[in-house]
């Protein structure tokens, strides 16, 4: 039995509440169970020095936790003067995640930053984060277009993320923070909607597993990605 109650197949509610902000181009606030991130879309006409005069766009994100998102306060890391490893990491997760299914060049010359948010941590707030990226992204490309600055859709696909792990000897589907910490092995899978993936990443923590185990993880993720793609799509709509 899981903590939580949950079928190993069972996901945590979903809830996408779009135009969370007032000023982001694009923007909501995505919830998985009791994990909640505000994702924001901004869009700026410019690209960064390395980028001009190719004609192309460009994609990034940037992530942070709230100082009390967790069980205690964590400190900020603009108090800190640096950003942690685990910050940076996640945050070009994100910006990799989303660029996967943009065609730079449609985007012209202008830079799409998605701000990832964290306040409130159950687990799976880099997975979250992507996934709501997703939609802070489509609303703003959709502004963009309905106001004529680009003429052709860059955005190729879906893309969302979601985290599976082996509790207690059992694959199971979108770890809350019990689960997540005392996994045997953990994973985030990113994939794109069509059957394509992005990124996996996957861990063995208190013991190692198998082809299969890992085939098993695979499996849960489509079928929970498959559900972020429907949530995502009746959040846009």
């Amino acid at each position: 039995m899981r903590p939580s109650g949950r079928a190993p197949d069972e996901m945590r509610a979903i809830t996408i509440e779009t135009g969370f902000t007032k000023h982001a181009e694009g923007s909501c606030l995505v919830s998985f169970g009791d994990t909640r991130v505000l994702c924001t879309a901004s869009v700026e006409r410019n690209v960064p020095p390395w980028m001009r005069g190719k004609g192309e766009g460009w994609v990034t994100g940037e992530y942070s936790m709230l100082p009390r998102a967790t069980h205690t306060r964590g400190q900020r890391e603009a108090a800190k003067g640096k950003q942690s490893g685990r910050t940076q990491e996640i945050q070009r997760l994100i910006g990799r995640s989303l660029r996967a299914v943009v065609d730079l060049r449609k985007l012209g010359e202008r830079q799409i930053t998605l701000d990832c948010d964290v306040i409130q941590a159950d687990g799976g707030t880099r997975t979250a984060s992507i996934s709501g990226a997703w939609v802070a992204l489509r609303l703003a490309v959709n502004g963009m277009i309905a106001n004529g600055e680009i003429k052709d859709d860059p955005i190729a696909a879906q893309v969302a993320a979601i985290s599976c792990g082996i509790f207690q000897g059992n694959p199971v589907l979108d770890l809350d923070y019990d689960e997540d910490s005392n996994a045997d092995a953990d994973a985030n899978f990113v994939l794109i909607s069509g059957g394509q993936i992005a990124e996996v990443q996957a861990t063995a923590e208190g013991a190692t597993y198998d082809e299969e185990g890992l085939l098993r993880l695979l499996r849960l993720g489509r079928i929970g990605c498959d559900r972020i793609f429907a949530a995502q799509l009746d959040a846009v709509r």
